[in-house]
C-alpha cells in the first residue's frame, strides 16, 4: 500500500500577516521609533480585516517587536527608549532596586570565530569577528564581566572609540549605529569558579562561584547576530527571568 500524503501544514490568515508585517520590518521599510501604518492602510493593503491586522500587530506587540502608544498609534520597538534599553539585562539586585549599570569597556580585538561561535552565528569556523570585553558596574561595583563576540562583516568599522562614545545599552548602539535591532535571545546558564583574569576584572578571589550566561541575540528574521558569555556575580545579585 501507498503511504498516505501529507496534510499541509495550516496557517491562520493573522499568522500570515504578521510573516508579512515581520518581512516589511526585515527590508527595513520602517525603521526602529517609526510609526508603522494605521490598521486601515494595512488591511487595505493586505487585503483583510482590519481585525485581522490587529490580531498580527497585538503578536508583535507581545513580542516586544511592536509598541502601541495610546492615541498615536503603533510604532516599532526601539532600544533607544528607556523602557526597552536594558530589557534583556537579567541580572538585577536582591534589594529590587532598577539600577542602570555603568560599562566600563576592556578590550576589543580582531579575531577567528571558533567553532562554537562559527555554529551559533552561522559563520564558517575561522571567519573574522570582533572580540569586545567589557565590565557592567553597579555603584561602582563590578558585577558583570562580558565577552561579546560579533561576525566582523555585520560590524564594519567597529573601533573601541565609538564604543566609549555611544551613551546607552549595547543593544541600543547596534540599532543606532548599525541598523541591527535585537528583538530575542537564547540563553544557557551554568555554574563557574573565577579564574584569571576575570577574577582580577570583577575584583574577586579566584574560586569564587560565578554564574555563566551563555547568549546567542537575534534580530528580525530570527537572524543571530550576538554570541555572548556573562560572568556574574551572585553575592547580593540575582538572575531574574518573568514566565509568562
Amino acid at each position: 500500500m501507498s503511504k498516505p500524503l501529507p496534510t499541509p501544514a495550516f496557517r491562520p490568515l493573522y499568522e500570515q500577516i504578521k510573516i508579512l508585517l515581520t518581512q516589511s520590518l526585515v527590508a527595513g521599510e520602517w525603521k526602529p521609533g517609526e510609526a508603522i501604518p494605521s490598521e486601515i492602510e494595512l488591511a487595505g493593503r493586505f487585503r483583510v480585516s482590519q481585525g485581522t491586522v490587529r490580531k498580527a500587530i497585538d503578536e508583535l506587540a507581545s513580542e516586544h517587536i511592536l509598541v502601541r502608544r495610546q492615541g498615536k498609534g503603533t510604532y516599532v520597538a526601539s532600544h533607544s527608549e528607556p523602557s526597552y534599553q536594558y530589557r534583556f539585562l537579567r541580572v538585577m539586585p536582591d534589594t529590587g532596586e532598577k539600577l542602570h549599570p555603568h560599562t566600563v569597556f576592556v578590550d576589543l580585538r580582531k579575531g577567528k570565530a571558533s567553532a562554537e561561535v562559527a555554529r551559533a552565528l552561522g559563520l564558517k569556523a575561522g571567519s573574522p569577528v570582533h572580540v569586545v570585553k567589557r565590565v557592567l558596574q553597579f555603584r561602582g561595583r563590578p558585577v558583570i564581566l562580558d565577552e561579546m563576540v560579533l561576525a566582523a562583516g555585520r560590524f564594519p568599522g567597529l573601533t573601541m572609540a565609538r564604543l566609549e562614545e555611544y551613551k546607552g545599552s549595547m543593544y541600543s548602539f547596534y540599532e543606532a549605529v548599525y541598523g541591527l535591532r535585537m528583538i530575542r535571545a537564547e540563553e544557557r546558564l551554568t555554574a563557574v569558579a573565577a579564574e584569571e583574569p576575570a577574577a582580577g576584572l570583577l575584583k574577586v578571589k579566584p574560586g569564587t562561584p560565578l554564574l555563566c550566561v551563555d547568549r546567542i541575540a537575534y534580530t528580525y528574521g530570527d537572524a543571530p547576530v550576538e554570541w555572548r558569555r556573562g560572568l556574574c556575580l551572585t553575592d547580593g545579585f540575582s538572575y531574574t527571568n518573568e514566565l509568562a
